[in-house]
């Protein structure tokens, strides 16, 4: 119809002290706001970016319900007094243990069920799995994504699809703080204070992120691998990740804006 809609950030507009709040003065402080350039707003997605998230989205609901079936499966054996097979429990071993177990049939039918389920889930997920990765083949951020330590096909389509269109953010430091994962910042004068993490932003990005530095312990990338030692003998192991992640997330801007990451490639150079 010829209007130029703007879509509000409903966390990043101050409302101020004023006693009465209805749709009318907030349609005007809102105008007002605009007018003067203050008005936060949010990033509409286009249509293609909002499919691939509901895809992503609906992956990670399906393993959160996979996770609670093989939790509730682990759930029947402990009322039964049964350890689990240890490290084993999804595999040959572990379907063997299930199917020679000794329990009343109320629980029979229940683990019978729940294991039914995880082979639903299992099929679903790898279906999904290879619809995204076929979306996204020849998308060259998402190819840059994969050569990162700790990125695999799953964890590059969220950054893929959460982000979206790259180009919304200046600099790194932009998005990772759209992420929620820098700290929070609290200046007066001289006094500056530093807490935690804001965990504003995309939860999904924030946990891919921390997920992908996970192993950095033990494997990954050396100058991270490296950082995430220094910082975890001073700070701990949490704050290590999460500072990690930050760095990670400061390649992924890079991967997606130019399609490519240059610093991993010096690093195996040299």
């Amino acid at each position: 119809m010829g209007a130029n809609v703007h879509l509000a950030h409903p966390l990043h507009n101050n409302w101020g002290d004023r006693r009465v709040k209805n749709d009318e003065r907030d349609a005007q402080d809102l105008a007002a706001m605009l007018r003067i350039g203050r008005l936060a707003e949010g990033w509409i997605a286009p249509p293609k970016t909002r499919e691939l998230r509901e895809l992503v989205r609906y992956r990670f609901s399906l393993v959160r319900h996979r996770t609670s079936a093989k939790a509730q499966i682990h759930g029947v054996m402990a009322k039964n007094g049964i350890l689990p097979v240890v490290g084993e429990m999804w595999g040959p071993t572990g379907s063997a243990q299930l199917d020679g177990l000794d329990v009343p049939v109320a629980y029979t039918i229940r683990i019978e069920s729940l294991r039914d389920l995880l082979e639903l889930y299992d099929r679903e997920i790898t279906m999904l799995d290879g619809h995204v990765h076929r979306e996204l083949k020849d998308d060259s951020g998402y190819r840059a994504l994969l050569k990162l330590p700790g990125v695999g096909k799953v964890i590059g389509a969220i950054f893929v699809a959460e982000i979206g269109d790259i180009t919304r953010f200046n600099s790194p430091k932009q998005l990772c703080s759209w992420a929620g994962l820098t700290p929070k910042h609290r200046e007066s004068d001289q006094t500056v204070h530093r807490m935690s993490i804001t965990k504003q932003g995309s939860p999904l990005v924030r946990w891919a992120s921390i997920e992908a530095v996970g192993n950095y312990r033990a494997k990954g990338n050396e100058k991270l691998r490296a950082d995430y030692h220094r910082i975890a003998e001073r700070r701990g192991r949490y704050k290590a990740r999460v500072a990690v992640a930050r760095k990670l997330l400061t390649l992924v801007f890079y991967g997606l804006r130019d399609g490519e990451v240059r610093c991993l490639q010096a690093s195996e150079a040299a």
